[in-house]
């Protein structure tokens, strides 16, 4: 085994970098690995290293058992190329949810090339679309050989670079996907719940009212009761500063009211969701009653499908741990 140490860079989204010193032979998932513990992340299988060529527009992430320096060793001098450190729910998504069988037609050999997807979309490219991604020949910097396709929307190039990568690497992935790993329990995508009916009960005022807007959401996971500002943000910081990471929790400062912590542009924000009783019943309202919810289960289930007031919807929930 090849025990020489390298030096590598690797950018976070905020473009701040750190300096490893790594073995000549380490992989993708074992540099994420070391990441993930020294930023104290929770480990959920989303992060992913990303190559950026710079220069040309150009960015993948890197496999899991690709060899980093390997990866680097194909960079020429004159572009700047960079790795970076980041979340990549997509990564290993089509092996959770399946939905329906990808028809895959043979198109070239990938044996020598690697898949890019193209970061400066119609700019420099002039393609129809800003989703397009192509292949990049291992051993050419020059844009002469790139073969570049472009998709209608970001989904629809998800797919495609999913089968390709299927095609491409093909058991590889299913083994790198269930390589036992730490930390399971973290960020999710949110699953839409079915409204809930619950028994009645009298507020103080004598007025029922059920009992599936008064403390349904405690069993949510993504529901954290009692737990400071501070806390909320250090939770979603282990999870990354991804666009639509959330978390619902009682509000410190105004008791009876709650606060929904969310992730957005790199930064977090707290939206404070207030309840409000008409004709005796009680709703739950992020935009001073314009828009209403019997609960808060509601609530979130809406803003992941529109995004409302909020700056985006709402993707992933941060999940409450058992003790």
């Amino acid at each position: 085994m090849d025990e020489r140490e390298e030096v590598i860079k690797v950018y976070s989204e905020d473009d701040t970098s750190r300096a490893l010193e790594v073995p000549s032979d380490i992989t993708a998932r074992d540099v994420c690995q070391l990441l993930i513990l020294k930023n104290h992340y929770v480990d959920d299988h989303s992060w992913t290293l990303f190559e950026q060529l710079t220069h040309t527009g150009l960015g993948r992430a890197i496999e899991d058992h690709e060899l980093v320096v390997e990866v680097q060793s194909n960079w020429v001098m004159e572009e700047e190329s960079k790795l970076y450190f980041r979340k990549n729910y997509a990564k290993y998504e089509f092996f959770k949810n399946p939905l329906e069988p990808r028809h895959l037609q043979f198109f070239c050999e990938f044996s020598n090339s690697d898949m890019y997807m193209s970061l400066t979309g119609k700019k420099t490219s002039g393609a129809p679309t800003n989703y397009g991604f192509c292949f990049k020949p291992n051993k050419s910097g020059g844009t002469r050989d790139l073969k570049q396709l472009c998709a209608d929307d970001e989904q629809s190039r998800t797919c495609w670079m999913t089968a390709i990568r299927l095609l491409k690497y093909g058991m590889q992935l299913y083994q790198n996907y269930m390589q036992p790993y730490q930390g399971r329990s973290g960020c999710s995508p949110l699953n839409i719940t079915p409204m809930r009916r619950g028994c009645l009960r009298l507020n103080s005022h004598g007025s029922p009212i059920a009992m599936s807007n008064m403390a349904i959401h405690r069993s949510q996971s993504w529901f954290h009761h009692k737990i400071s500002r501070e806390e909320a943000q250090r939770l979603i910081l282990q999870h990354g500063l991804v666009d639509g990471v959330f978390l619902v929790r009682d509000s410190q400062s105004n008791p009876k009211t709650f606060v929904l912590s969310l992730s957005h542009g790199l930064k977090i924000k707290h939206f404070q969701i207030v309840p409000l009783e008409d004709d005796g019943k009680l709703f739950y309202t992020l935009d001073d009653g314009h828009t209403r919810f019997t609960d808060l289960i509601q609530l979130v289930e809406f803003y992941q499908l529109n995004k409302g007031v909020l700056p985006c919807k709402l993707k992933h929930y941060c999940a409450r741990i058992a003790l």
